[in-house]
């Protein structure tokens, strides 16, 4: 399952803006990258779709030099976030950078850590 359009960060300000000016958290296997939701950086016929959240996941060849699992990994944070969506508390977006070495890690030991970072966010209750 893929993230639907309406939760995917796109387009090259929004992330420079992410990679500026955003609050990290780190974590072992990941980094989580937060900011306020500003719409006007979107591109033009997403500008208008309103949205509680937004996010990227990043999984660069570092990882792993297999696409595959890259991509194994990004559908897996994807699926994890959607089933969140209720309880986000805020709008915002949100970026995950995974770190060299999280594809050896425990998928389960993954998504704990996806939720660890987004309480100390602040986006979790």
């Amino acid at each position: 399952m893929v993230l639907p359009q309406r939760h995917r960060l796109r387009g090259s300000r929004v992330f420079n803006r992410l990679y500026r000016q955003s609050q990290r958290f780190h974590g072992t296997s990941m980094m989580l990258r937060v900011m306020e939701a500003h719409p006007n950086l979107l591109p033009p016929p997403e500008c208008h779709r309103p949205s509680s959240w937004r996010c990227a996941v990043v999984v660069s060849g570092k990882v792993s030099k297999r696409a595959v699992v890259r991509n194994r990994l990004r559908r897996l944070l994807h699926r994890h976030l959607l089933a969140l969506d209720p309880t986000l508390l805020q709008p915002s977006w949100m970026m995950f950078s995974l770190k060299p070495g999280s594809a050896e890690t425990d998928p389960a030991q993954l998504l704990g850590e996806c939720n660890h970072l987004l309480r100390l966010a602040g986006l979790l209750q």
